[in-house]
């Protein structure tokens, strides 16, 4: 007799959702860590995402904290991974997050860089000028020196310069210099990591050293396999369930890639109510969640739960047009009880202005109003320059260009 498969119901999975990325009554995150921990890594492509996906999950959270944790402790670790995006990593994940998705990224930069440089004539053999580039780089920031910024690259590995003109002629076009590009492919080899940042929390001014210099060691090699296998693992358990669709973009890999982790793992099939489709959880993860209180949370733009899942009608409902851009990324978000219900943004003043798209009750709007005020006190007048404001943003902007970004 075959079993009948599980359901998760939608109010299941907010309440999975609420519980495990640290945002519902009671389950705050304890430290910087946990809270990165919570939602697997932390999104850093727009610096102050981080700090503020942290102030959502840990009451009381302070900058220094995730400072210290970044530049002292070296616990967390800025570094590009899935879908060639920038994350901040717990320590112990991050062998497997270079080996299941750096790399990658990495194969794919270095293959483009190459064929760059040779349709420009800058070199014959684009992949083996890179090698001896990139060797030397590493050479250089790992014997002893400081970590040192991305304009002083080019004189101190001198292999490295070299630009490619693009839009010549054209009022856009320019002249690219290749160190940068350079960096990012040995960044994302798991050869050099970000260090310091020379700007204010909400800017992104990195210098960069040798990753053996950064963390004390080279990372420890993983099979493709072991590293999408853990990485699979990880998400699953806190964005589970989640169909093979999103954990394919989630993880930047293919989905024979996904299938192989799942007959590692042994996932169980679910119903999902809401999609009327297929979703996966861990053998050890399938009892059901209970209830949640009603909660509120204010997420910035780009936070881990907002984009954590590729399908995401059962909490996004008919907002996509208002909080995500053309390019998927996803804007400052208001959240009640396991949904998106509206946006944020700051006034000149930097205030946060609450932007509703529903009509949530008096005690919602109340919760939130005060989150908002606390957030406003937070940031100290401080503006948040979003790299990727929320179509809903520019529009309320143009009636009001005085809260525009």
């Amino acid at each position: 007799m075959i079993a009948a498969m599980r359901k998760v119901s939608t109010q299941e999975r907010r309440a999975r959702l609420a519980r495990r990325h640290r945002l519902a009554p009671g389950e705050a995150a304890a430290d910087a860590f946990e809270a990165a921990e919570s939602v697997v890594c932390l999104h850093a492509t727009d610096p102050a995402t981080v700090y503020l996906s942290v102030w959502a999950r840990v009451p009381g959270f302070e900058r220094a904290e995730l400072q210290r944790l970044l530049s002292e402790d070296r616990t967390l670790v800025r570094h590009m991974a899935m879908r060639r995006t920038v994350w901040i990593v717990p320590r112990p994940l991050l062998d497997d997050v270079q080996f299941g998705a750096s790399a990658r990224v990495a194969t794919r930069e270095r293959g483009q860089l190459g064929r760059d440089v040779e349709k420009a004539g800058l070199h014959e053999d684009g992949a083996a000028w890179i090698d001896r580039a990139t060797d030397e780089l590493v050479a250089v920031l790992g014997d002893g020196r400081d970590p040192v910024k991305t304009a002083d690259v080019r004189a101190i590995a001198p292999s490295t310069q070299g630009a490619i003109v693009y839009g010549e002629g054209k009022s856009w076009g320019g002249k690219v210099q290749l160190a940068p590009r350079l960096i990012t492919i040995a960044s994302a080899q798991g050869r050099l990591m970000r260090a310091e940042n020379d700007g204010e929390w909400n800017v992104s001014r990195h210098r960069w050293t040798s990753t053996a210099a950064w963390l004390g060691a080279d990372l420890q090699p993983r099979t493709v396999l072991e590293a999408e296998t853990a990485l699979v693992e990880a998400y699953l358990r806190r964005f589970g369930p989640a169909s093979e669709l999103d954990v394919k973009w989630w993880l930047g890999s293919t989905l024979g890639g996904v299938r192989k982790a799942f007959a590692e793992l042994g996932v169980v099939e679910v119903g999902l109510e809401d999609q009327d489709a297929v979703g996966y959880l861990l053998p050890d993860d399938l009892d059901p969640e209970p209830a949640v209180e009603p909660w509120g949370a204010l997420l910035p733009s780009l936070d881990p739960t907002t984009m954590g899942w590729n399908e995401r009608a059962w909490y996004l409902g008919p907002h996509k047009e208002q909080l995500f851009d053309r390019n998927g990324n996803a804007g400052p978000a208001i959240w009640w009880d396991g949904r998106i219900v509206g946006g944020w943004r700051q006034h000149a003043d930097g205030a946060v202005e609450l932007q509703w798209l529903e009509d949530v009750g008096a005690d919602a709007r109340t919760e939130i109003e005060r989150q908002a005020e606390a957030l406003t006190a937070w940031l100290e007048g401080q503006r948040v320059m979003l790299r990727f404001p929320s179509p809903l943003s520019k529009a309320l902007a143009e009636t009001d260009p005085a809260s525009a970004d």
